[in-house]
């Protein structure tokens, strides 16, 4: 069962964690038992509310998720990957936004049972003195990679035989990681690093941040030959995600600040100082209202198509109520030309959701999953309404497109829906 220190699912100590009292049932929801038991378990899909790491039995023919588990992490969760080969997902936490103490934070490590998908500890916590705000593992599942939002940072940890996490590594040259790193990847030549900053706009009262794109070379865990990418400085450039092609030298990225997706080649480990391709990401971008923003990007595993999210939960006064002041809340779709890397936008599915942070496709290509990080009122005639956080499930067609099939609510009290991933469930794991 879900272990409950108070009110709710919240936070549990390292030791308590590492014996194992992240436990998981199965709980199952809408569809009935004797249902679940033919979903397929080619994938299991996660989603995080807190602290709470739920585990969802995704069936892409009927376009459903059920309910199966929970598991409890020390503090709120930031973000996860799972590592390439072995049954084991790699989860960031932090307490920065969750409480006001700011002094927990770190990575834990949880074994994937590759017939449930059902999670449980392994391992002790790696504790961090910052907000790891993304964590990677580079292709071969030789290192753990984590970037830190404030400050700025880039740390990469070896991993065991076991694939347990060692000591940082001591790099030989400082790292500029620019300001409010947002995400860290390694490209698919498993020895380019890039790190996304995204810097700030201006307010009343400072300056603009710029941003810059930061590439590497991973060598033994060592970071060498750095290069900043910063057109005009790096102002009115935020980028907050990237993806690659998975066979041509384009890398892809959801630029924040801007509502766009640009393009950019890479090359022998460099990438073009200027984007080849710069694309809206907005179905209406002379329209743009307050705290619209881009977010998550994917491209397909066939190197086809880019999805991209578009967030927007700007409030307007209304009756005594914060109510949603408009903008577009939905996942663009773009075509990829396989000769020139343009990508072309092709349609924007609206989630019927606000603040789509987080989305995932199944390996399979056939399902999309977006989760809103919260609830949000809406005016509704003279009166208000609440629109609940929900998981928007969409199917794919054979072209990209994007059909949205159903909409579950998910409950998120005062916590955020902060990260939603599938992964990959191996039979002969």
């Amino acid at each position: 069962m879900t272990q409950d220190y108070g009110d709710r699912p919240r936070k549990i100590g390292r030791r308590r964690f590492c014996a194992g009292v992240a436990a998981a049932t199965a709980a199952a929801v809408a569809p009935s038992l004797s249902r679940a038991a033919r979903v397929s378990q080619d994938a299991a899909f996660y989603v995080a509310v807190g602290a709470t790491l739920t585990a969802y039995r995704p069936d892409t023919q009927a376009q459903t998720l059920i309910r199966d588990s929970e598991a409890v992490l020390p503090e709120a969760v930031q973000y996860a990957w799972a590592h390439p080969a072995l049954p084991l997902l790699y989860v960031a936490f932090s307490n920065r936004y969750s409480t006001k103490a700011d002094d927990h934070h770190g990575v834990a490590v949880l074994r994937i049972d590759q017939t449930t998908g059902r999670l449980s500890p392994f391992g002790e916590p790696l504790i961090l003195k910052n907000r790891p705000v993304n964590v990677t593992l580079d292709p071969k599942g030789q290192y753990l990679l984590v970037a830190y939002n404030a400050p700025s940072d880039l740390t990469v940890y070896p991993l065991a035989a076991d694939s347990t996490m060692g000591e940082a590594v001591t790099q030989q040259h400082a790292i500029d990681a620019s300001i409010y790193a947002h995400q860290v990847r390694v490209a698919p030549d498993d020895r380019t690093v890039v790190l996304p900053t995204r810097g700030n706009d201006a307010t009343a009262s400072k300056s603009e941040d710029p941003g810059a794109l930061k590439v590497f070379r991973l060598e033994d865990g060592q970071l060498t030959g750095e290069q900043s990418v910063a057109p005009r400085g790096g102002f009115g450039f935020g980028p907050r995600h990237v993806d690659f092609h998975p066979a041509k030298p384009w890398m892809y990225v959801s630029m924040e600040r801007e509502n766009q997706l640009q393009t950019f080649d890479l090359k022998a480990g460099q990438l073009s100082p200027q984007a080849c391709f710069i694309k809206t990401t907005l179905a209406h971008p002379d329209d743009v209202h307050p705290q619209q923003l881009a977010g998550p990007i994917h491209v397909s595993r066939d190197g086809r198509l880019v999805y991209v999210a578009n967030r927007a939960d700007a409030t307007t006064d209304f009756n005594g109520k914060k109510v949603f002041a408009g903008g577009e809340n939905s996942i663009a779709v773009f075509r990829i030309d396989q000769k020139t890397g343009e990508p072309v936008l092709i349609q924007t599915a609206d989630t019927d959701s606000f603040h789509p942070r987080t989305f995932s496709i199944h390996p399979n290509g056939r399902m999309l999953v977006s989760a809103a990080i919260e609830p949000l009122d809406v005016r509704d005639g003279n009166t208000a309404r609440t629109v609940s956080a929900a998981l928007s499930v969409f199917q794919i067609a054979a072209d990209g497109r994007l059909r949205r099939v159903r909409k579950y609510d998910v409950e998120t009290g005062s916590d955020w829906m902060f990260w939603c991933g599938m992964v990959p469930l191996r039979a002969d794991a």
